[in-house]
């Protein structure tokens, strides 16, 4: 399970930037192509659903690992992710409705629902504790894939500051930490190695 959600993660994670409408949204023609588009919906629904399988994932690590480290990445992953998809769903399918709408002043009400300031406290200590998540999967699954998921984990908040271009290089460095760290997984798993005799791999 771990495994399996982790690689769905991976490329839910990947989908999010790539087929996000990059258009000028500081002008009211780009901000209603983008947000009006199908695109712009689905997007946001793969980085969702990539949260919430990661989620999953660190729940079957941590019943096969019961480690305080996979216990932290647990609980912070679960309760970031609680805290961002709020966000997430107003970004998406709010946006998404005035953008369809023709409401007066775009721009002025999309500001508004994204810097709403307990929204964005939110949605920022979400982010902050899905980037603790990280490193405490790191110190779980100890090697290079351990260290990709948690990079792109940490990098979640400051990546929405890049231009396309950088958003849509951290949807591939957290596609690879995730995939790879499935790979490692699963060849584990199939190799019966429990987690006391992998020092390598698993925290002791």
């Amino acid at each position: 399970m771990s495994a399996a959600a982790l690689a769905f993660a991976g490329l839910m994670f990947l989908l999010y930037p790539a087929l996000r409408p990059w258009t000028d949204e500081t002008t009211t023609p780009g901000a209603i192509e983008a947000m009006s588009s199908p695109a712009w919906v689905a997007s946001h629904v793969f980085a969702m659903l990539g949260f919430i399988a990661v989620g999953l994932g660190l729940l079957a690590l941590h019943a096969r690992v019961s480690s305080r480290s996979s216990l932290t990445a647990l609980i912070t992953a679960w309760i970031g992710t609680g805290l961002v998809l709020p966000y997430y769903g107003a970004e998406d399918f709010g946006l998404h409705a005035l953008a369809r709408s023709g409401a007066p002043d775009l721009l002025t009400v999309v500001d508004e629902v994204r810097y709403q300031p307990v929204a964005v406290t939110m949605f920022g200590i979400g982010l902050i504790l899905l980037a603790v998540a990280g490193v405490a999967t790191a110190l779980t699954v100890r090697g290079p894939a351990g260290m990709l998921f948690a990079a792109g984990y940490v990098l979640f908040l400051p990546q929405f500051f890049l231009p396309a271009a950088g958003r849509i290089a951290h949807g591939i460095l957290l596609a690879v930490g995730c995939v790879w760290l499935a790979i490692v997984l699963r060849r584990r798993r199939d190799a019966g190695i429990n987690a006391d005799l992998a020092p390598g791999l698993l925290e002791r």
